[in-house]
């Protein structure tokens, strides 16, 4: 997602910033800016625009002789305010002193931004950003750190940031509370970045900046504060990658990275749209709500990982907004008679925006009068074009052929479009809504802590003993069906192995004849009202000499029972287990597509988007 850069040395940095901020545009973005402090004449030189960093570079000018030394960057992926000019980083102070770039989500924004309003404050963006400039104006007294560590704990949600202030030109000041942040240690020079591609031509030294730590960083030296504790020097390290491998942040490949970057995308997705009461704000749909409130019919179309996403949509918006959902094949629907019309939502699923079976779906649903809603990752691509409203993902570029962190940030959008549903279809309580945004507020989090246990490794193990294996069949049911089928293809994906993915309750009709001794069959068995069914059909299965690899949620103690093996996943109410069940299954193809040998990120045959029929 957004990408920060900093510099203090001895050199003119604006290229060495812009040349950073081009480092990182793997992240995705959708805007960008700089700022350069010169300490000669104290003049700030800012700029900022919309779009991609040619943008950037053509609204600076070809003024490149600046001989500013210090300075900070940032590439930006909207979540609070919509893509502006004036939402663009960095933001300010009322006065400008105070330069601020920021990854990451200020949970209680609104709050600090009605405090620091009825002070007189004025603010010139829709971003949840701007807060933490005009706090620290507010606290500046002649040290930008020791305002910072005053700002730090008022400051709810995950994010890293890096201040400036034109009083102290030759000094940046950072902080980080779950988002990542970086140290690059040069001779006579240091870079701050949100990841180590930024400034790896520049220097391999580096120092890792832990949450809730605030570093002071100048040309020749940086000191590192947690809370009002000055901590003692530590070595800094030396990375040995390549600048392939920095790109993959330190992970063996772009599908692991972006497995483990899951919790940001969800975070994001969430961003400004989840309200402390509960209620969703959804910018875009190009729908009133009174009328979204009327829609009485839903169709879903898409392909592949967002086809499985649409179906755990259709569990989640009948469930708790009580408005029947038909999920179809874009390649299908596009030419079969379609029977939608005014009144009805059509929802366009495709990560890329280029989908081309997904696109011709959209069109003729548009055709026929249903309002149409194109659900994707990419800002400007053709289905944003082609339909009436946006609900966007926000979780950053992909570069995996097999979707990862696309597929649960599509699952999360939908999570808040049916939240936001049920309300206005008053379906849900307030209370049942705010339980419910509360869940939601959980779920990365929880994602995280799990990426950070050992549950992964421990998949990782299981998925190598069955790497051998011909064949697999997947099982589950309810909201565990989409969580196989996704489960199945990624295995498909990256592996090759023949996998075959069903509705339990289907197994006895026909799918159970391909089962003999030692057949390895997963199951999706969370904790929820099917559970008991979930283990009946695992009896069946194990009857005929099947082995089960079963999905649990963590703390069940009832299924090592009745499976072989069990992956664990994060606890959370049954219908958002989809979210985290499938990480388990994304990790057990990765692992066993890896002990065979196989390049996980670039599968045979497959491309990142499909633009032909």
């Amino acid at each position: 997602m957004c990408g920060i850069i900093g510099y203090v040395g001895g050199r003119p940095c604006r290229e060495l910033i812009l040349t950073g901020l081009e480092r990182l545009e793997y992240r995705g973005y959708d805007s960008a800016g700089f700022a350069l402090l010169d300490a000669s004449d104290g003049v700030v030189e800012a700029v900022r625009a919309v779009g991609n960093l040619s943008a950037l570079r053509e609204a600076a000018g070809l003024n490149g002789g600046s001989a500013a030394t210090a300075g900070l960057g940032h590439t930006r992926w909207a979540t609070h305010g919509r893509v502006t000019t004036d939402n663009a980083h960095p933001h300010t102070s009322a006065d400008g002193t105070v330069l601020v770039v920021m990854n990451g989500i200020i949970e209680n924004y609104l709050e600090l931004r009605s405090e620091l309003m009825e002070q007189g404050v004025v603010f010139s963006s829709d971003t949840d950003t701007e807060v933490i400039p005009h706090l620290i104006h507010r606290e500046y007294a002649g040290d930008l750190a020791t305002a910072v560590r005053a700002v730090l704990p008022r400051l709810g949600g995950h994010f890293a940031f890096v201040a400036a202030h034109v009083d102290e030109p030759e000094r940046l000041v950072a902080t980080r509370r779950e988002c990542p942040l970086v140290l690059g240690v040069g001779d006579g020079e240091r870079f701050v970045a949100s990841a180590i591609p930024a400034f790896l031509r520049e220097t391999r030294d580096i120092m890792l900046i832990e949450d809730g730590e605030v570093v002071t960083i100048e040309a020749d030296e940086h000191h590192v504060w947690h809370g009002s504790e000055l901590l003692p020097p530590r070595p800094v390290e030396r990375v040995d990658w390549d600048e392939d491998a920095a790109e993959k942040g330190g992970y063996e490949t772009f599908m692991l990275k972006e497995i483990h970057e899951q919790p940001s995308a969800l975070w994001d997705t969430i961003g400004d749209r989840l309200r402390p009461d509960g209620s969703v704000e959804l910018l875009g749909l190009g729908l009133d709500d009174a009328t979204l409130a009327r829609v009485e019919r839903i169709h879903i179309v898409a392909c592949g990982t967002s086809y499985h996403a649409g179906l755990v949509g259709r569990y989640l918006i009948e469930d708790w907004a009580r408005v029947p959902v038909h999920v179809e094949v874009a390649s299908e629907y596009r030419y079969r008679t379609c029977l939608a019309g005014p009144g009805d939502l059509i929802i366009g699923i495709t990560q890329s925006g280029e989908t081309a079976d997904t696109l011709a779906a959209m069109r003729v649903a548009r055709e026929r009068g249903a309002h149409v809603v194109a659900l994707t990752n990419i800002m400007g691509s053709q289905a944003t074009r082609d339909a009436d409203g946006v609900l966007y993902t926000r979780a950053g570029l992909e570069i995996g052929v097999a979707a990862t962190k696309t597929h649960t940030a599509q699952v999360m959008a939908l999570s808040l479009f049916a939240l936001k549903l049920g309300r206005l279809k008053w379906a849900l309580t307030a209370g049942g809504a705010l339980d419910l945004a509360d869940e939601l507020r959980r779920l990365p989090d929880a994602l995280e802590a799990y990426l950070a246990s050992p549950a992964p490794e421990q998949v990782m193990t299981v998925a190598e003993r069955y790497a051998e294996r011909p064949f697999f069949l997947y099982l589950g049911r309810h909201v565990g069906v989409p969580v196989c089928f996704e489960g199945a293809l990624k295995l498909k994906e990256i592996s090759y192995i023949p996998t075959e993915a069903y509705p339990a309750g289907e197994m006895k009709h026909g799918p159970i004849a391909l089962l003999e001794e030692g057949s390895p069959v997963v199951v999706v068995a969370t904790d929820g009202h099917v559970f008991d069914k979930v283990v009946s059909n695992i009896q069946e299965v194990r009857a005929r000499g099947a082995r089960v690899i079963a999905v649990a949620t963590e703390g069940n103690e009832e299924i090592g029972r009745h499976a072989d093996d069990v992956l664990w996943a994060p606890r959370s109410p049954a219908l958002l287990s989809a979210i985290c069940a499938v990480v388990p299954l994304q990790i057990f193809a990765y692992g066993l597509a890896r002990a065979r040998g196989l390049n996980v990120d670039q599968p045979r045959n497959l491309a990142k988007t499909v633009t032909v029929e």
